[in-house]
């Protein structure tokens, strides 16, 4: 137990072993999709083969996980960001018409510039001058943006030209065995059954097979080389406007992805001092930091914190045991990636669903008959799900709650922060949006 203090921060006075590990490989099934996406995004550029990427995808996650928890001591899972890898794939190599290498090049000093970020406590400071009612409403629209998705995973919710989101075929498979897996996975949750979403997303995935929507994909294959994609940089544009715009951009989103999620699972699980601030934050950033360094040497986008850790936290996962039971499960995947594959997108629906439910709760929190706090709070709220992304809702919240309380007179309670910030996501939605 000394070993396992020291390695994750475990104490058995507090914590369950059991717990812990149910709760990472709740996580990571959560997350496991990235595993499928990322070699199909990335089969779009010539040259990045599809097992290759999906190597050094599970490599990143791996990396991620057993930094975060060895330094972090948190349980939260690191893999290839979901967006990051769509901006990489779509606007820098496809639409700005640059090399992957290129990219992976800009990933790369995106990584150094925030372990530099890091060690000088910039993005701890960040954290911290956000204000109490924000770091609310972050954790609650992060509970609605995973609850989003997973209703668009189990396609209860589908796009619509007319009015963009509307509802789905609720008699298709896909729909129905997502509806299914959300009440077995209420019902288990409701009854108090240690390890519901786990057994939820089990239970799902074979109630899947007979209707078809669980694909058995086999059971074990051989892990593809990465040579083709590791340490594969291009020097010579690094000074250019292009590869500025492109770095910061990655650097905003993942900054912002990073933080909202960081604060929001660690208030929704109580893992905050009486100030507010949050336990081993700069450590977590740090392992956040050298995964996305060494997943571009490895060959894959930026490595990021997921949101999904939200399920392993709800699971009652509190220590990096639970981080390191993801980087197990990711080892695992190299070798028996066409089983874990088999999960369909529908079988974890259900928990991400259960997940933006509990993570709502601090939203009673928010001062609502201070308008000067609680607009600016709800625009967080409402963006995050609406506009797809943890960090605009963070970013224009922060803009709007500044300017709001400069024009109102109430520009004492704003800190020299707040105004930094607020310029520099002004700066960035005018010059690199």
């Amino acid at each position: 137990m000394e070993l396992l203090k020291k390695l994750f921060g475990f104490d058995a006075a507090k914590h369950n072993i059991r717990t812990e590990v149910l709760a990472g490989i709740t996580t990571f099934l959560t997350m496991s999709y990235i595993l499928a996406v990322n070699p199909a995004i990335f089969s779009a550029l010539d040259g990045m083969p599809g097992g290759a990427v999906f190597t050094s995808t599970a490599l990143a996650g791996i990396i991620g996980c057993l930094m975060m928890a060895i330094w972090g001591k948190l349980p939260f899972g690191l893999a290839p960001g979901m967006g990051l890898n769509a901006f990489f794939v779509y606007t820098v190599c496809l639409g700005m018409g640059y090399s992957w290498q290129f990219a992976l090049t800009a990933v790369f000093l995106e990584g150094l510039i925030f372990i530099l970020l890091t060690v000088t406590n910039v993005r701890e400071a960040i954290v911290n001058a956000i204000p109490v009612n924000l770091r609310y409403a972050i954790g609650s629209g992060i509970g609605l943006f995973i609850a989003f998705i997973g209703l668009q995973n189990a396609q209860i919710v589908v796009n619509s030209d007319a009015t963009l989101v509307s509802l789905g075929d609720l008699t298709s498979n896909t729909a129905l065995l997502g509806i299914i897996g959300l009440i077995i996975t209420a019902i288990l949750y409701v009854k108090n059954v240690r390890g519901a979403m786990l057994i939820g997303i089990l239970a799902t995935t074979a109630i899947g097979i007979p209707m078809g929507v669980t694909e058995y994909r086999g059971i074990m294959s051989s892990p593809a080389s990465i040579e083709p994609i590791f340490m594969q940089f291009q020097w010579d544009n690094i000074f250019t406007l292009d590869m500025l715009t492109v770095v910061f951009t990655f650097l905003f989103i993942d900054m912002f992805d990073t933080v909202g999620t960081l604060v929001g699972v660690c208030t929704r699980a109580n893992m905050v001092g009486k100030d507010g601030r949050i336990y081993r934050l700069n450590e977590a950033f740090m392992a956040d930091a050298i995964a996305t360094t060494a997943g571009a040497m490895l060959g894959t986008s930026t490595t990021t914190t997921y949101v999904e850790s939200a399920a392993g936290v709800a699971q009652g996962g509190r220590t990096g045991l639970t981080a390191f039971t993801i980087a197990c499960c990711f080892a695992v995947t190299l070798f028996f990636s066409p089983l874990f594959l088999s999960i369909p997108a529908a079988a974890t629906a259900p928990v991400l669903i259960i997940v933006g439910l509990l993570m709502l709760e601090p939203v009673r929190n928010i001062q609502w008959d201070d308008y000067s706090e609680s607009i600016p709070a709800f625009v967080c709220l409402l963006l995050m799900p609406l506009a797809y992304s943890i960090s605009d809702g963070i970013l224009t919240s922060i803009i709007f709650y500044v300017v709001l309380n400069l024009l109102c007179g109430k520009h004492k309670k704003l800190t020299p922060m707040m105004y930094i910030l607020a310029v520099l996501f002004v700066l960035k939605y005018i010059f690199i949006n």
